[in-house]
C-alpha cells in the first residue's frame, strides 16, 4: 500500500473554465454528483497542496458552477486561472456508505492473484468511454497493465487491508483450455 494515508490524498473536483462576465466571475466546471457541493469543501486547493480558491457566492450552471471567488477581482484575473485544476483532501469528501468507496480509494492497492502472490499496484482508475479501468503498475518494473474494473476481474476489494483480487482475463487470441 502506497505511504499516504486514504484521507491524506488530493482528489481532483473541478476546474476553473475561465471567466464568467465583466465582474471577475469564475466559471468552474465541477467533477461532484452536486456542483453546489464545491462550496462545501472548504478552500481548493492546487495539485501540490498549496491554496488555489476560496469560493464565495455560487450558483449551479449547466457544466458546473459560476462563483465569486476570494482572490479574483476582474475578468482578466479569472481567464489567468483558466485550467487551473482543483483538489480537496479526501478526508473533506463525506464518508461513503458501508460497502461503498471512492474510486481513488483503489489507488495504492495491492493487486493480488488467487495465490496471494502480489502482481503489482493500483496505479490510477481510468476510464475510456466504456468503463473503469485499473492501471496496474507490476511490481517488477516495466510498463504499467489495465484490468478492467468488474466483478470477475476484481471479485475482492480489500480496501482497509490494502489489496484486491485481480483475475486477468485471457488475452485475445487465447484459448481456454480444453
Amino acid at each position: 500500500m502506497s505511504a499516504a494515508t486514504p484521507n491524506s490524498k488530493l482528489i481532483l473536483v473541478a476546474h476553473v473554465a475561465g471567466a464568467f462576465g465583466v465582474k471577475g466571475e469564475v466559471r468552474i466546471t465541477t467533477y461532484t454528483a452536486d456542483p453546489m457541493a464545491l462550496t462545501a469543501y472548504g478552500p481548493l486547493l492546487r495539485a501540490d497542496g498549496s491554496h488555489a480558491l476560496t469560493l464565495g457566492p455560487a450558483r449551479v450552471t449547466k457544466d458546473g458552477l459560476v462563483a465569486r471567488v476570494k482572490e479574483v477581482a476582474t475578468k482578466e484575473e479569472a481567464d489567468a486561472l483558466r485550467n487551473l485544476k482543483l483538489h480537496v483532501p479526501r478526508k473533506a469528501l463525506p464518508e461513503p456508505d458501508e460497502d461503498e468507496f471512492y474510486l481513488t480509494d483503489l489507488v495504492g492497492l495491492q493487486a493480488r492473484d488467487e495465490a496471494g502472490e502480489v502482481l503489482g499496484s493500483v496505479k490510477a482508475v481510468q476510464n475510456f468511454g466504456a468503463d473503469d479501468m485499473l492501471e496496474i503498475a507490476p511490481v517488477a518494473g516495466g510498463p504499467t497493465w489495465y484490468l478492467p474494473f468488474t466483478r470477475e476481474a476484481v471479485p475482492e476489494l480489500h480496501i482497509a487491508d490494502g489489496w484486491l483480487l485481480a483475475v486477468r482475463p485471457a488475452e485475445v487470441g487465447e484459448r481456454e483450455p480444453d
